[in-house]
């Protein structure tokens, strides 16, 4: 009879939310409170609100209660494919592209056509690249600080798929990664797959808390560190060296694999020199060129010690064989002729364009961002969630992502990503006034 009883209770304010009688926002009663009110046990009256929360109903907040959901939003919380319906201004996604890109692309395949031995790129190509190619990667790692033997790089099909083949390859089902407590989407994605454990490491406005990280090992047997020490999604920082040093003498000390994720490296003027050059040894570094050329080109890249080479070169095999010869030959090309380091110059200063518009439209709103990156994290008011700002903003035709695909820890932090690539400045500027009169009407 009490489970019947309890069934009932979570069917029945499941649909009042479904049904819209219980609105976004609205605070539920206390656990104690719903038992007193519904005659049961205080245990069973949390696991009516915990098995709400796990039908993506509710929501528990330390220290504020248990809210009704925005269920309009689907699971991922604005990380999707929103902006593939017509209208949508994307604030979601990065694909920052420049305009002439697409002339690049017509120059560069018309004289791949006229030249070269095309028969040998529709072919197998070897699982970590072609040697020559290889070398070419190593020569545009030089120039962001990383200096390795073309025998240590691995052409890959995107920086993603670099993350992949390197948690395939190097960590097993069951291992404990250290993570911020804000991190790359994506990566969690692959913890998930993999059977990873991530363990939230509290974050500063400096970047990772190492002291948390250092009592972390010394409880737990940690097996490795995901870290973006150059321009942090989504908080954009840059660690300084010091700290990159104090990341390696733990590592070094608990015997840490580090993942140096550089994707949105590119975009930082002079930063301090990559964990990959200051622990070579125990560090694998991942970047591509989805976001300094267009996310289209699928290349990739890794650069590990020796001795996990094969390892890796085992998971690409198993992956995807090796990456397209065509598109490996083209972006080859471009790092050689020095295309890509111009592309990358325009688009640190695309970005810092972007985020002196956001600047402007935002005054005296408290946000985090690099002054060079093609996002910002944006805290909100105490009284505002972001499931409702999300799906009111969605009803207007612009997709942003509230923070809990980022989130590591227990609890998400109401605050929105705005990623600022992938639209005209003239759309930028409108999607950013929505967005604050949209928290402005939850304000108050």
């Amino acid at each position: 009879m009490a489970l019947a009883r309890y069934k009932f209770l979570v069917d029945t304010i499941a649909a009042d939310i479904r049904s819209g009688a219980l609105a976004p926002g609205t605070r539920l009663p206390t656990h104690r409170k719903l038992a007193a009110k519904e005659g049961l046990a205080l245990v069973t009256a949390s696991r009516v609100y915990a098995e709400l929360e796990a039908m993506g109903l509710v929501s528990g907040e330390t220290g504020r209660g248990t809210f009704v959901r925005e269920t309009t939003l689907n699971a991922s919380h604005g990380i999707d494919q929103h902006a593939a319906m017509a209208g949508m201004v994307d604030l979601n996604f990065n694909y920052p592209s420049l305009p002439g890109q697409t002339e690049l692309l017509r120059i560069a395949l018309r004289q791949m056509a006229g030249s070269g031995d095309l028969d040998a790129l529709l072919r197998y190509q070897p699982h970590a690249g072609r040697p020559h190619e290889r070398a070419i990667v190593a020569r545009h790692l030089a120039c962001r600080g990383l200096d390795v033997d073309a025998d240590q790089v691995l052409i890959v099909s995107g920086a993603q798929h670099g993350l992949a083949v390197t948690v395939m390859a190097l960590l097993k089902p069951g291992d404990v990664v250290a993570v911020d407590a804000l991190t790359y989407p994506g990566f969690k994605v692959l913890a998930q797959t993999h059977g990873l454990e991530l363990l939230a490491i509290p974050v500063n406005e400096r970047g990772m808390d190492l002291e948390a990280l250092e009592r972390l090992c010394q409880s737990r047997h940690v097996r490795a560190v995901y870290a973006m020490p150059t321009l942090h999604n989504p908080l954009g920082w840059v660690m300084s060296l010091t700290q990159r040093r104090q990341l390696i003498s733990i590592a070094r000390q608990h015997a840490l694999l580090i993942i140096e994720d550089a994707a949105y490296a590119f975009l930082a003027e002079n930063p301090p020199a990559p964990l990959a050059a200051l622990a070579p040894e125990l560090t694998v570094y991942v970047s591509g060129l989805s976001k300094s050329v267009a996310t289209g080109l699928r290349v990739g890249f890794v650069a590990a010690p020796m001795k996990w080479v094969a390892a890796l070169e085992r998971s690409i095999r198993a992956t995807t064989w090796n990456t397209p010869g065509l598109i490996t030959a083209l972006a080859s090309g471009w790092m050689e002729d020095g295309t890509i380091v111009r592309l990358e110059a325009e688009k640190r200063n695309d970005a810092m364009a972007r985020q002196a518009l956001a600047r402007k439209v935002l005054r005296g709103m408290q946000y985090v961002a690099h002054p060079a990156s093609y996002f910002l994290w944006l805290p909100l008011p105490e009284e505002v969630r972001a499931d409702q700002v999300a799906a009111t903003l969605l009803r207007a035709n612009i997709s942003v992502a509230t923070a809990e695909p980022f989130v590591t820890s227990a609890h998400a932090p109401h605050a929105i990503r705005l990623a600022l690539g992938s639209v005209s400045l003239e759309a930028l500027d409108a999607a950013l006034k929505k967005v604050r009169q949209v928290i402005a009407e939850y304000a108050y």
